[in-house]
């Protein structure tokens, strides 16, 4: 099957959070595919060293910096430090998330701040720090990551899903103080995304992921390619009049 490619992303500089596993690699392996020039941060160091060697033969070899994104000042140098080594970031990715379960009555306010600090705040932060970026170079993209889960009411992820549902809020106050700018600021909400690591914490079993797939309208396993594919839509100049927008990637889960 083959899919899409953008010209418009060709050395394209493009900032991802969460960069190293799951669907951040997917994305970050979609922009090196699509001659971008991709650098991505994660805290886990190992993975994201792997991933560059993985991709060591694109036309731009993907920069891997390791940050902790709760770090506003650490993610700001990040970001600094891209723009020093690739120039002026033009797409930012703010993927990154924790998507833990936690029973209500258990949750303590530092539980709670420190669900914000990584479901939330460093989107604020990483879009006002590319937004230079994006007045000098013209334009700008910046696709922020929600999730289905606030949709429906999560019991077990109510931190959780408080942020994905502020993610949306964020993303429709930036595209209206960013659209002066032709700066682009739109969402994904991704929905069960089987991930190494949701299959590993959250569908351990192969029925428990049949049992997720017959909830979708499409019976078949989402995956973070799908994910990343939408991503790169966004980004690219064939979506230089949306903003604003949210566009959910679940299958059609029920």
């Amino acid at each position: 099957m083959a899919f899409a490619h953008y010209p418009s992303l060709e050395g394209r500089v493009v900032f991802v959070t969460g960069g190293a596993t799951g669907i951040g690699a997917d994305v970050v392996r979609a922009f090196a595919a699509n001659r971008a020039r991709v650098a991505f941060v994660d805290i886990l160091a190992d993975a994201g060293m792997a991933l560059v060697e993985e991709l060591g033969a694109a036309a731009h070899r993907p920069l891997f910096v390791s940050c902790d994104i709760t770090d506003i000042p650490a993610l700001q140098r990040a970001i600094g430090e891209v723009r020093d080594r690739l120039g002026p970031v033009g797409v930012l990715v703010n993927n990154a998330a924790n998507d833990e379960r936690h029973d209500i009555d258990d949750v303590t306010v530092d539980y709670w701040d420190k669900a914000q600090a990584i479901n939330l705040r460093p989107q604020f932060f990483a879009a006002q720090a590319v937004r230079p970026h994006m007045r000098e170079l013209g334009l700008g993209s910046i696709i922020n990551f929600s999730s289905i889960s606030w949709r429906g009411g999560a019991e077990h992820m109510a931190s959780y899903a408080t942020a994905k549902s502020g993610v949306l809020g964020l993303t429709r106050a930036l595209a209206r103080a960013f659209g002066p700018d032709n700066i682009r600021v739109n969402a994904i909400e991704p929905g069960a995304v089987m991930t190494e690591r949701q299959r590993r914490l959250w569908y351990p079993t192969e029925e428990s992921v049949e049992r997720m797939v017959s909830r979708q309208l499409l019976h078949r396993v989402l995956l973070g390619e799908e994910i990343a594919r939408t991503v790169l839509f966004l980004a690219a100049d064939d979506s230089r009049m949306i903003t604003k927008q949210s566009i959910i990637v679940d299958a059609g889960l029920a």
